[in-house]
């Protein structure tokens, strides 16, 4: 560790007392001697992985101390600070990092990779960027109740060129959320030098283009990063808004340990090093006498001497086991027993359609439908918050939310910005603050710009340590009004494979409003497709009031023995009609989940009439028929009597003219394949 015999940096004590001075010290000393162990201990093979921050301790434990203790705060790789600063227990920090059980993830991911909802700390994923759009949500819960609270989040100079930088700036911006964004500037994304990731002069002039207040702060300096930090948090709290600091500072070790630093000019690292910001403190204080050598050397030894002792306690824990049965349950969160279902597959004798609660009935179209579940969701749910592009007062392209904005306000139904990665990880923060969330994506088309927090944030957040994601996302789906290749995608596939994740998909209107309260009781991230041609051309009697329709639970559409239809969502009423037309005795079940599947409902039809066909509106190859079909070939396949057959779109993307959009969609080729089950 170096040591300073002066100051090379300008400290401003101001009226900051000898006891936040040394709290300050204290604090940064603390994760630079566990660092130094880390890193003897990465070079002995006994962690796996090592992220350094060294020289950058200020930015970390000068921002945490500033804030209050139950402000959320969203680190990176290099804030250690930020979890020693907050009192996380060095023996679980150390357990994290062996991947052992008493860590924050049960091994199931590493470093700084987890969240700590008991010390305010939600940590990032790998990919750089989506942590601040959960701290725009945090922010966004603290204004809607009136907590006076802010949310601090971290993003490295090589993060601010991702597009979730400029979608959460934006969004913080336009929604005057009490949130701090800090850019640790340390010089290099890995090995690129910023003269080659951006051109602006500062980082800190980005926020000009949001209408956002911005500072620029010596990043090795604790007491100005301390100082004005206490003051931007204090004001925001008073003044909701967001604001921008960039820290400037130096990375003195390579991106990871691996990557070494032998790009970087070696007189530009001992400039830096000149500036180490500990050193420079130290002797700061050991001028003015309020630090002596022999306290320096006590804390030191004292120090050490804890780390020592948690890692040892640490190395003792047995590695984590592998059980199989834990593994798979933790993937979801728990639901309440409250989901009861309205539907479900009797197992006794043949299955039929039952009814749960036997409220009374309105004839709604399904479009009315999916308004009256989210209606009660808001009634049931004070903390619920809907938001999307263009559903406020203009009710929303479909016109779903019409007349929410005057029942529930501009608070809780929210017009957003084209910001659909920003708006999912916002989802996600009001989670983290005890709210639902639903977002509407406009078309499902418009998901793959939020992909990644749907895949990697929502989908992975409980399994890997524990926190849920209380989110819907709805999903207006699907072809046969013209709309061309970016309006009418089936898109469904791309998230059945993603454990972590529900996905439902609704044929009637009954199922549209019950699956949807369903999603709003379950604590997991919930995908809702609901399809665009269904919305004004099929009416149906609907439950009044509350009531859910189990996730999980297939229903039969048709009783038959001839064959069995397996299909979902438009799929449902195609076949309804086909199998009409033909004068085949089918049986359609309506799987309605897709994620999870009713596999004991492909049991009970594939057992009971022995053919089956499985149809959907998504492409062929990669759809859900794929999967299915698979099942029934390896657990059903001494019950078959003929070849299991599928009917799905071409594998093209979805053409605009009506002609084209016709031999795409799979309504002819699914009757083709249906004389040709029947005749086998």
């Amino acid at each position: 560790m170096l040591t300073a015999t002066a100051s090379h940096i300008k400290y401003k004590k101001g009226r900051l007392g000898n006891k936040v001075l040394l709290s300050l010290y204290h604090g940064m000393l603390r994760p630079r001697l566990i660092e130094e162990k880390m890193l003897i201990l990465l070079r002995q093979g006994q962690i796996s992985k090592w992220f350094s921050g060294i020289g950058q301790e200020a930015i970390a434990v000068g921002a945490t101390s500033a804030l209050e203790a139950d402000e959320m705060i969203f680190p990176m790789h290099r804030n250690l600070g930020v979890f020693t600063t907050r009192k996380v227990p060095m023996e679980r920090l150390f357990a994290q990092w062996q991947g052992k059980k008493n860590g924050f993830t049960n091994g199931r991911d590493r470093s700084f990779h987890f969240g700590s909802l008991e010390h305010n700390i939600v940590g990032m994923i790998s990919h750089l960027g989506p942590q601040l759009a959960l701290a725009d949500g945090v922010a966004l819960a603290n204004k809607l109740g009136k907590e006076k609270k802010v949310a601090l989040a971290f993003s490295g100079d090589g993060g601010t060129s991702e597009g979730d930088f400029h979608e959460a700036l934006n969004v913080a911006a336009v929604w005057d959320l009490p949130v701090i964004f800090v850019v640790e500037n340390n010089g290099y994304g890995l090995s690129t030098p910023i003269n080659e990731q951006f051109r602006c002069a500062n980082l800190a002039d980005r926020g000009i283009g949001y209408g956002m207040e911005s500072h620029i702060l010596d990043g090795n300096n604790i007491l100005e990063i301390y100082s004005a930090i206490s003051k931007i948090a204090a004001d925001i709290r008073k003044n909701p808004r967001p604001v921008l600091v960039e820290c400037k500072t130096f990375r003195m070790r390579g991106h990871e340990e691996a990557s070494g630093v032998k790009y970087v000019p070696k007189k530009l690292m001992e400039e830096w090093a000149a500036k180490d910001p500990i050193a420079n403190f130290e002797a700061y204080l050991l001028d003015r006498g309020i630090l002596s050598p022999e306290k320096i050397n006590e804390t030191k030894k004292a120090i050490k001497k804890e780390i020592n002792a948690a890692w040892q306690a640490t190395v003792a824990q047995p590695i984590v086991e592998a059980v199989l049965e834990n593994e798979v349950a933790d993937v979801y969160a728990p639901v309440s027993s409250l989901q009861s279902s309205v539907h479900s597959l009797e197992r006794s004798g043949n299955p039929e359609l039952t009814s749960g609660p036997q409220s009374a009935k309105t004839e709604m179209r399904f479009i009315d439908a999916i308004s009256s579940g989210l209606r009660t969701a808001m009634q049931r749910h004070e903390k619920l918050v809907l938001m999307g592009q263009d559903i406020g007062d203009y009710g929303g392209v479909f016109k779903i939310t019409n007349g929410f904005v005057d029942e529930f306000g501009h608070g809780r139904v929210r017009n957003t910005p084209l910001c659909e990665s920003a708006i999912v990880g916002t989802a996600l923060g009001l989670n983290l603050k005890g709210y639902k969330a639903m977002m509407e994506m406009q078309f499902a088309d418009f998901v793959t710009c939020g992909f990644n927090q749907i895949i990697n944030n929502l989908a992975k957040i409980h399994y890997r340590w524990g926190a849920n994601a209380d989110v819907v996302i709805r999903m207006p789906t699907g072809g046969g009004l013209g709309a061309g290749p970016f309006h009418s995608q089936s898109n469904e596939a791309w998230f059945t494979h993603t454990p972590g994740l529900k996905v439902v998909y609704p044929a009637t209107p009954a199922d549209a409003k019950g699956l949807l309260l369903a999603a709003f009781e379950d604590p997991n991230p919930v995908l809702f497709f609901e399809h665009k041609a269904l919305y004004r051309s099929l009416a149906d009697a609907v439950p009044e009031g509350f009531y859910t329709t189990e996730i999980g639970k297939a229903r039969v559409a048709r009783d038959g023995t001839a064959l069995s239809v397996i299909t979902y969502g438009m799929g449902v009423h195609w076949a309804l009609k086909i199998v009409e037309e033909e004068g085949i005795d089918a049986e359609i079940i309506d799987l309605r989940s897709l994620l999870p599947i009713d596999y004991e409902a492909i049991d009970a039809t594939v057992k009971k009439t022995n053919k089956a066909i499985l149809l959907h509106e998504d492409t062929l190859f990669g759809g859900l028929g794929g999967e299915l079909s698979a099942y029934i070939a390896e657990h059903l396949f001494e019950h078959l009597d003929a070849p299991v057959l599928r009917a799905a779109s071409l594998d093209t993307p979805i053409p605009f003219a009506a002609p084209l959009e016709q031999i795409f969609l799979p309504v002819e080729r699914f009757r083709e394949q249906l004389r040709k089950l029947a005749a086998y």
